[in-house]
């Protein structure tokens, strides 16, 4: 991983879609703090499409489309994406399974709650688990106390199991039935919504994250970025992020931010 400083004027120049991780790399210790809103809002206005991927439920995306300074969404991990059209004042969601399909997938995640709670003790269901349409969020550290890496490895391996997918992030480890991720989704949106293929995106996207939940964008994206709390991960990284900033969390969300507005506005770094 590269200081961010090293990426090249001309790399940056050419990126125009900014997709972005909330939790750790925005926010700040659970907290959106006003610095890290604030990059958000200055990369909006400055005509970069600002996209946060996160695996935080449909409830709070809905919100998020809305009345945060973005251009869409991706949540649950790639479940969906929802799009708001405030001119039209209509929302466009899009979701990778059926609804018959979500149903079948939400009694099977049922069990293997049970099961996680009932064997890993410690654990408990996030607390925006009731938000969420396609994926079961099991707390290792955000609203109890954090759990031993092994422990969390045993959270994993319950999802496995049963055939699930499971992704852990810096707070939960996401479960869900379906062959997608952050990876897939955000493609989807970029190709349906605003016509960009993946060799465009290649070079004009930029992603940013902070924990393992992130590594199909890193290994995917050229130019990634990887807040400075990742260190905390990086052992459980095979594909890291090419760039890494000088700050934790949203300060390093919004120095990537005022980097990318200083190569847009042409300003000597």
């Amino acid at each position: 991983m590269k200081p961010l400083s090293q990426l090249s004027l001309d790399q940056a120049r050419a990126i125009r879609v900014v997709l972005t991780d909330i939790d750790d790399t925005v926010t700040t210790e659970g907290m959106l703090t006003a610095s890290a809103y604030a990059a958000l809002e200055r990369l909006h206005q400055a005509g970069f499409l600002v996209i946060p991927v996160t695996g935080r439920p449909a409830g709070w995306c809905d919100h998020i489309a809305r009345m945060w300074p973005v251009d869409a969404v991706v949540g649950e991990n790639g479940a969906f994406y929802f799009r708001y059209d405030r001119e039209r004042k209509t929302m466009r969601q899009h979701f990778w399974a059926k609804p018959d399909e979500l149903k079948q997938n939400r009694a099977k995640l049922d069990a293997i709650e049970r099961e996680v709670l009932a064997t890993v003790p410690g654990s408990a269901l996030a607390s925006d688990q009731a938000y969420r349409i396609a994926d079961l969020a099991v707390d290792f550290c955000e609203d109890v106390p954090p759990l031993p890496e092994t422990d969390v490895d045993r959270i994993v391996a319950v999802f496995e199991r049963a055939g699930a997918q499971a992704k852990v992030s810096s707070i939960h480890v996401n479960g869900w039935f379906g062959d997608y991720n952050k990876l897939s989704m955000a493609k989807t949106l970029l190709a349906d919504v605003f016509g960009i293929g993946w060799d465009e995106a290649k070079a004009s996207v930029v992603y940013a994250g902070d924990s393992p939940n992130d590594e199909p964008m890193f290994a995917a994206f050229p130019l990634s970025v990887g807040v400075a709390n990742i260190h905390a991960f990086a052992h459980r990284l095979k594909s890291k992020p090419a760039y890494i900033t000088q700050g934790h969390s949203g300060e390093g969300f919004a120095e990537l931010a005022a980097l990318l507005l200083e190569a847009k506005s042409g300003q000597a770094r």
